[in-house]
């Protein structure tokens, strides 16, 4: 079995890029502000990846199990340490954005220092490095090819039947809602929106700890990523769950694909500008479908009508 190498880029991309999407969309559902070091949760995983590869020689697969936690732990360190108590103090959502970006900084520079260390000290390549030699072929089809969107297959399942089938999922739902009213209702509003950050972290360690599999890592990948991450998640709709999915894989399809058509088209030349497609990517969707592709179901939201939600959690 032969697949097109840019086919296969494009099928992996738009589902690492899913997996951080839905993260960013489920930090968003909860601190009703933009993350912008998500996309440093993605290059925590990575690090985790290479330190537990080369260090300590564990498959990239069972290291990316490791990111996971990591990636969760440090979302939540900021959920816990910075955003609740400035929410509490009635930050506005300027200063949280504003808060999110110093977090950021403080990640990149400990991934610099840690990327440092890892070559000066340990003699490991921690810049510009991949892991590519250590997936596995199964008819003749490279893992990660298979792996990644099984993933995305494995969390949507997960994710939907926790939140149509579950009281926690109830809980969850109306806690995003509106809190006040899931409050009095006895829901832990603030455990939910821990469990929030916990997956949204975990999910974007778990996407970084598997992309040296396929592409290149550095200290600033999350950086980078961060325009893609936020493009599939305004595009698929930002305040549906469910659009993390459709806006990952159709911004994602459309900045690989995109990018070679472009390539193919104009020259190589244009390589460096990728940034610009799923840009256009979100602002075509946006003119079309103003509240994002998830849009088009209207009523059909992620989350059920707060009096069905108040209904159903009454019940319980």
């Amino acid at each position: 079995m032969v697949i097109d190498p840019i086919y296969g880029d494009a099928l992996v991309f738009a589902s690492l890029l899913t997996l951080l999407s839905l993260g960013l969309t489920l930090t968003f559902l909860t601190t009703k502000v933009p993350n912008f070091a998500h996309g440093s949760f993605a290059t925590v995983g990575m690090y985790v990846t290479l330190t537990f590869s080369k260090v300590y020689g564990i498959s990239p697969y069972i290291g990316s199990s490791l990111a996971f936690v990591f990636g969760a732990l440090t979302a939540l360190t900021q959920y816990i340490a910075i955003l609740r108590p400035l929410t509490r103090r009635g930050a506005s959502i300027i200063t949280l954005m504003v808060a999110t970006i110093a977090f950021d900084f403080i990640l990149l520079a400990s991934l610099n220092i840690y990327a440092d260390y890892l070559t000066r000290v340990l003699e490991i390549k921690a810049r510009y490095f991949n892991l590519r030699i250590e997936d596995f072929i199964l008819f003749n089809v490279r893992g990660l090819l298979l792996v990644a969107p099984f993933l995305v297959l494995v969390v949507a399942i997960t994710l939907h039947l926790c939140l149509t089938k579950t009281k926690f999922g109830v809980a969850m739902r109306a806690a995003i809602e509106n809190p006040s009213l899931a409050g009095t209702l006895g829901i832990n509003v603030d455990l939910v929106y821990q469990v929030s950050w916990i997956l949204a972290g975990g999910l974007a360690g778990l996407a970084g700890g598997l992309m040296p599999l396929w592409f290149i890592g550095n200290p600033d990948t999350g950086s980078f990523l961060l325009i893609s991450i936020f493009a599939a998640s305004v595009a698929g709709g930002f305040y549906s769950i469910y659009g993390g999915f459709v806006g990952g894989y159709v911004v994602g399809l459309a900045e690989v694909l995109g990018t070679n058509f472009l390539a193919k088209t104009v020259g190589p030349w244009i390589i460096p500008y990728r940034p610009v497609i799923p840009l256009m990517a979100m602002a075509i969707v946006l003119m079309v479908f103003p509240q994002g592709i998830t849009g088009l179901l209207s009523g059909v939201k992620w989350s059920m009508r707060l009096k069905e939600i108040v209904k159903r959690w009454s019940s319980h």
